[in-house]
């Protein structure tokens, strides 16, 4: 099991983690540093049990909120996928011949939508330490 050494608020933390797992960790420490570093600008020096609570905290707050931001971008992309598939099938009804049910960029509006859904989950995956 890998040991790696992690710099939150300046102090050095020696931290293990399974193999491969490191550069999710280093990604999560230098996160919790991120908040650690903007509230010591805030409130200045507290207690390092605390400030890594609240740091924690902050982190917490920040995923739920992409969570939410996922969650609404997977409803959005179902919503649209399933107007598109009646779209589509109101097309290949017959008599419908030579038209697009299809409207003209829908699927380019698609696309945009499912890369910043996975672009969430991605983010999320990040902040829940891979």
């Amino acid at each position: 099991m890998p040991q790696i050494t992690i710099e939150i608020g300046g102090r050095n933390f020696e931290v293990a983690c399974q193999t491969g797992e490191e550069p999710y960790l280093q990604a999560a420490a230098r996160m919790l540093d991120e908040e650690a570093a903007a509230l010591a600008a805030q409130i200045g020096r507290t207690p390092e049990p605390r400030m890594l609570l609240m740091a924690g905290l902050m982190l917490a707050d920040k995923t739920a909120g992409v969570q939410d931001k996922l969650s609404a971008a997977e409803e959005k992309l179902a919503e649209t996928e399933r107007e598109l598939a009646q779209l589509r099938e109101a097309g290949a009804k017959p008599g419908v011949a030579g038209s697009s049910a299809v409207p003209e960029g829908l699927e380019e509006t698609l696309s945009g939508i499912a890369a910043q859904a996975e672009a969430l989950a991605d983010m999320a995956d990040g902040l829940k330490g891979g």
